[in-house]
């Protein structure tokens, strides 16, 4: 298709070429090079007047290079007369700080949807956004996709009925019941309580897992703190087995090892993030692919066809 492009930055260059696969398509051409005071420039090396370009780019680590890397390449189209120009940001940064939690704080995640909004990204792809509100931030169209359909492909294919889907705190209550209802597996609570951001301490195990495979569900895993907490937890209620699935795969600071030294199985991951040598030597961590789900999110926006089938 002439009239249709894909580019990608430098935070994840492999889910870049598997969408590109997945499409039948080669990655556009774009130089991105470092002044010698860190400052980012950014050369597009084909024409994109009047085509619909798609920028790959999630603003994991190094975030803030990663998200100036996408506004200027944004930038850049929008001064080359692009006709329409989607962000395609499978892990949005910030999103955690999307409301007032103590006074004298910023609202970064509505700051990171005006500056992509400003810079001149007319749409949002994203997946599995912290908070489901955060579209309401953007008064461009956001396609806020959902890595559950390749999760759940993976659970049935390795756990049998003895599962108990596993929320991490009350708020990702919500999620784990779908799962579970999907899965027709039993549902529990770990309650926590977290005192100061990225340490947590697991309290109390709402249900049944005694005997059961403990499979908790999450949105994302930074320092693992909340995680490893849960899985002591689950094993002092007496879980069989306990393994764990999340979107975004952070594993920043002691993640790595607190996952090893852990009695938990496996931590089932998705690619919206490329993992770092550390994680991925280590044995427990599965990771699966998402380049499908948004390829096929990418080539429906395209074309104009429904995508709703791709939000279950």
């Amino acid at each position: 298709m002439s009239d249709f492009a894909i580019f990608s930055g430098n935070s994840n260059p492999d889910l870049a070429q598997k969408i590109c696969a997945y499409l039948k398509c080669s990655l556009g051409g774009a130089k991105i090079k470092r002044f010698s005071d860190g400052e980012v420039q950014i050369e597009i090396r084909e024409n994109v007047r009047l085509k619909d370009v798609f920028v790959v780019q999630s603003t994991c680590p190094p975030v803030n290079d990663n998200l100036v890397e996408l506004l200027l390449m944004i930038d850049a189209f929008k001064r080359s007369s692009a006709r329409r120009i989607t962000a395609v940001v499978p892990y949005y940064g910030y999103a955690r700080q999307d409301k007032k939690v103590a006074p004298r704080v910023p609202i970064s995640a509505k700051l990171v949807a005006d500056l992509l909004t400003v810079a001149g990204a007319n749409r949002l792809i994203t997946m599995d956004l912290h908070a489901g509100q955060i579209q309401g931030f953007f008064s461009i169209p956001v396609d806020n996709l959902f890595a559950a359909p390749v999760t759940i492909g993976y659970l049935k294919r390795h756990f049998d009925h003895d599962a108990v889907i596993i929320s991490p705190d009350a708020g990702g209550a919500e999620r784990a019941r779908a799962i579970a209802k999907r899965l027709n597996a039993g549902l529990a609570i770990v309650d926590k309580r977290r005192d100061v951001p990225n340490q947590a301490k697991a309290m109390a195990v709402i249900g049944d897992v005694k005997d059961k495979i403990a499979i908790i569900l999450d949105d994302m895993v930074d320092t693992a703190g909340t995680l490893t907490e849960a899985v002591a937890a689950l094993i002092d209620h007496g879980a069989r087995e306990v393994h764990a699935c999340c979107t975004h795969a952070v594993l920043s600071g002691p993640a790595v090892e607190r996952i090893q030294a852990s009695r938990i199985d496996t931590l089932i991951v998705t690619d919206t993030i490329p993992l770092n040598d550390n994680a991925l030597s280590c044995g427990k961590i599965r990771v699966l692919s998402i380049a499908e789900l948004v390829g096929e999110a990418i080539i429906r926006s395209h074309t104009g066809e429904s995508v709703t089938s791709l939000f279950v």
